[in-house]
């Protein structure tokens, strides 16, 4: 196996244990272990690994281009794994689900805020970063990366890395006899076997998680978030570049500092609208959750409710708008911005 070169493909698994997804899942580590250019490892949802967890230590120590199946956003894959130290640029992925198609063919530096602080230190290498939810089929999937594989190449890691902690012997055997996964020669069912994935979990648990993610290539520092969150989750680096210092400060559920972003540069991973959870369908500096705008007040003012209720619930004072709101919306110093152009024409529409 040394010396020669494979792709290394990751699959985090959904946190759930839905039986169609992790059905997907199998399927697809079934084929990579039989393919002998492809090095593939399971770790568990990257949201929720801790900066100890060997599926994340697997992660920092791949040196070449590197694949990741996950259940997110491909924008939300990126920063998680850059905020782990897990760097790289990002590979062209063709395979898109909806919410990202019309972007596919967006040129990457229009994808990027000219003025963003983009993220640092980032070596020479791609990350494939493909949203398991963009297709029901594995083959889709399969020929996505066959693709990337024809075109790039990797220094082959020459463990076979099956982890969610050190693989045990028996489980090695398991997953290196294709026959026993899929039931071949088993007289009693002859079918592929079920829970496989389940199986190989060792006891290193993870448990779900919630903070914000920054995207650096919209971030402009404007420090917004750390002056709108109350809760200690922000704080700025020895460069002062704002960073996510207690993520485990973060209340479970709320998006509130990722609405008042003027650059929709903040991602909440597992949020259930899209645009909040990573979706690069929104673009910077036209921030703006129209659905929300149309049910009652604009996006900051929502996000001063949404904060009022973990304060309370924090047995603290609600504060409203009067602490931490954007300098655009208190509009005391008469600059407007595109966004105030946008609300004022929506205005005139008087739906």
């Amino acid at each position: 196996m040394a010396g020669q070169k494979k792709l290394t493909v990751v699959i985090s698994q959904h946190q759930g244990k839905n039986p169609v997804k992790r059905q997907l899942e199998e399927e697809l580590a079934m084929a990579f272990m039989l393919d002998p250019e492809i090095e593939v490892s399971i770790v568990p949802n990257l949201y929720d690994l801790s900066h100890d967890h060997s599926g994340l230590l697997f992660l920092q120590g791949i040196q070449g281009d590197v694949v990741v199946l996950s259940w997110l956003f491909p924008r939300a894959t990126q920063w998680i794994l850059d905020r782990t130290g897990v760097k790289g640029k990002a590979g062209t992925v063709f395979l898109v689900g909806e919410e990202d198609e019309e972007d596919e063919d967006q040129d990457e530096a229009e994808q990027k805020n000219p003025d963003a602080i983009g993220t640092l230190d980032v070596p020479d290498r791609l990350i494939y970063s493909i949203d398991l939810r963009a297709s029901t089929d594995a083959q889709e999937f399969l020929d996505e990366i066959r693709r990337i594989v024809d075109v790039t190449s990797t220094e082959t890691v020459d463990l076979m890395s099956w982890i969610q902690g050190e693989p045990k012997k028996e489980q090695l055997e398991r997953y290196l006899n294709p026959q026993e996964i899929l039931g071949i020669g088993n007289s009693d069912t002859g079918s592929v076997a079920t829970g496989s994935i389940a199986e190989v979990e060792a006891e290193e648990k993870v448990r779900r998680r919630w903070y914000p993610v920054i995207d650096y290539d919209r971030c402009t520092n404007c420090m917004e978030c750390i002056d709108f969150c109350l809760f200690g989750v922000y704080g700025v680096d020895a460069l002062d570049r704002i960073l996510v210092e207690a993520q485990d400060s973060c209340k479970k559920g709320c998006p509130a500092c990722s609405r008042v972003c003027p650059e929709n540069a903040i991602v909440f991973p597992q949020h259930k609208t899209p645009a909040i959870a990573g979706s690069a369908g929104e673009v910077a500096g036209l921030k703006i959750d129209l659905s929300q705008l149309f049910g009652g007040g604009d996006a900051v003012e929502m996000a001063a409710r949404e904060r009022d209720i973990e304060l309370v619930r924090d047995g603290r004072d609600a504060v409203g708008m009067a602490v931490g709101i954007p300098k655009r919306q208190a509009d005391s110093c008469g600059v407007r911005d595109e966004l105030d152009d946008l609300i004022d024409g929506l205005d005139d529409l008087d739906l």
